[in-house]
């Protein structure tokens, strides 16, 4: 299966592992790849020394393209884009942020650069700076999409952009790989189906519960980190949503992120404070967020953790190794692209 996502990132099939925190780990991503598709590694958790030590564990453990993300409003992600830049990882993919000084220094090395967005305005402004490609999260997406739909935002996005579209949110088996390709996307990027595979390190009790929701078991809301971010319905989800910001608890876990990313508190603090107050609350907001993710995702914490899930996770009904689950979504789609042939002669 060609199209310009393979040729562009030198893959086998066009499908992408979102970059997801705790999840999108070194064994992950080289997974994907080995299987045909590219391993996006999430940084947001990760210390500069740590994304050095990922980077090199990944290429232990693959020779194939992989890439790897950053949030650039989290605290130190301009200290891992240095080192991936200085790793001269074969993709970079960005989010909340202006990454234009991505684009050029990634290009000097060969570097393929790939923006996170969820409107036509951001993705022109990817464009117009040098990005390869875009990332569109739709609505039924895990964590942050917005307004529009998979369905409506990805024509949106082709018809105004010359770059390649890959499409995120909805995307759970064949059919959906067929629809994104049939709305001009040349790939696409799941996180909620990937993470109930054999190599995913998602704790078991909830891959259990990705294969007990159904499609209408999310929560759309502001009131978790900040930005509109959908998350799998548990009643720590309700409770968390409910609670909103919880600021004494910010300060406690904004410490441990400091202690994450071996940074000193009292400079990240400083930082955050001094960038205004809409965004230290919003800071507060992701610490706590963080935390919540984190105990989910690594001890299956079920009365604290919070999971970033997508409404695809009423699709999942099996838990395949990710070469299995890629081999049945390219058939799938083939086979759809085959029978719509027939349907229109």
């Amino acid at each position: 299966m060609k199209t310009r996502i393979t040729e562009l990132f030198g893959i086998k099939y066009p499908i992408l592992l979102s970059g997801m925190s705790w999840i999108s780990v070194p064994k992950m991503v080289a997974a994907v790849s080995n299987a045909g598709g590219l391993g996006i590694l999430a940084t947001g958790p990760l210390s500069a020394e740590e994304t050095r030590k990922a980077v090199h564990e990944i290429r232990a453990l693959t020779d194939k393209p992989f890439g790897a993300n950053l949030a650039l409003l989290f605290p130190g992600a301009v200290d891992s884009a240095k080192v991936l830049l200085e790793e001269k990882v074969p993709v970079i993919n960005f989010s909340l942020g202006k990454g234009d000084w991505l684009v050029k220094q990634a290009h000097e090395y060969g570097g393929k650069v790939v923006a996170t967005v969820v409107n036509a305005y951001h993705a022109k402004r990817a464009q117009d700076y040098g990005c390869d490609a875009v990332i569109a999260t739709g609505h039924e997406a895990a964590a942050h999409g917005e307004a529009l739909t998979t369905f409506i935002l990805i024509p949106t996005l082709v018809d105004a952009l010359k770059i390649p579209v890959i499409a995120a949110g909805g995307i759970g088996d064949g059919r959906g790989l067929a629809a994104a390709l049939a709305l001009g996307a040349d790939g696409v990027a799941m996180g909620t189906r990937l993470m109930t595979t054999k190599e995913s390190p998602l704790h078991e009790a909830y891959k259990k519960l990705s294969l007990e929701k159904e499609a209408t078991d999310t929560i759309f809301s502001t009131r978790f980190d900040g930005l509109l971010c959908r998350v799998l319905k548990t009643d720590a989800a309700n409770r968390a949503v409910a609670r909103g910001l919880d600021l004494p608890a910010a300060f406690f876990n904004s410490r441990e992120i400091a202690q994450q990313i071996h940074a000193p508190y009292w400079k990240l603090c400083l930082g955050v404070m001094a960038s205004g107050w809409k965004n230290a609350k919003q800071m507060a907001f992701m610490a706590n967020a963080f935390k919540a993710i984190r105990v989910a995702t690594e001890k299956g914490d079920t009365k604290e953790g919070v999971l970033p899930a997508g409404q695809v996770t009423g699709l999942i009904h099996d838990e395949p190794t990710i070469a299995e689950l890629f081999e049945r979504f390219v058939a799938e789609a083939k086979t759809i692209q085959q029978q719509l042939a027939v349907k229109m002669n």
